[in-house]
């Protein structure tokens, strides 16, 4: 996660790393359930907070809220120090769908509304999935005011073959 402030205005830009590299859970994409790409995770805890970038803290794993007499659970709750927010992580072992991210908008409401202490600023909701198609998540992002963003994570790095027709395909894009 980066945060960047600009020079014409104060207010920060985020931005959210994409794709995140998961190679050292030392899953096998082919048969694999969010439960444990979770668990993983977890055990990975020191890994995973590096790949995410400065100053998360690691807060709960299936956080529960009661929402109108509910029980909800975030898969992952973080403390960004730099960013003075919370982040919610949820999980999906498949490609975006925007009902997920109607589900991640609803915890970060909930955060921002029962969690956040005097000085945070509002949170972050990241969601975590296999693959997602750009314009469906352009779509289902279209005037959201929270901070959410969805990006893909990598269980292992692409081939060789794969890796040169990504190369050749950006520098022919520019």
């Amino acid at each position: 996660m980066l945060l960047q402030r600009t020079e014409i205005n104060e207010a920060p830009v985020w931005s959210i790393k994409d794709p995140f590299s998961f190679e050292f859970l030392d899953l096998r994409p082919e048969a694999f359930t969010e439960n444990d790409l979770e668990n993983a995770l977890i055990t990975h805890l020191q890994e995973f907070l590096l790949e995410m970038g400065k100053g998360f803290c690691f807060e709960a794993r299936q956080e529960r809220m009661i929402i109108d007499d509910e029980y909800y659970f975030a898969d992952l709750v973080f403390y960004n120090r730099v960013l003075h927010c919370n982040v919610i992580i949820e999980l999906k072992d498949d490609e975006f769908n925007h009902a997920d991210l109607s589900q991640l908008n609803a915890y970060v409401s909930y955060y921002r509304e029962n969690e956040m202490n005097p000085g945070d600023n509002p949170p972050v909701g990241i969601l975590l999935c296999a693959r997602k198609g750009e314009k469906m998540v352009e779509y289902a992002l279209a005037g959201m005011d929270n901070n959410l963003f969805v990006s893909t994570y990598m269980l292992s790095l692409p081939d060789k073959e794969t890796l040169k027709a990504f190369i050749l395909k950006e520098t022919n894009n520019k």
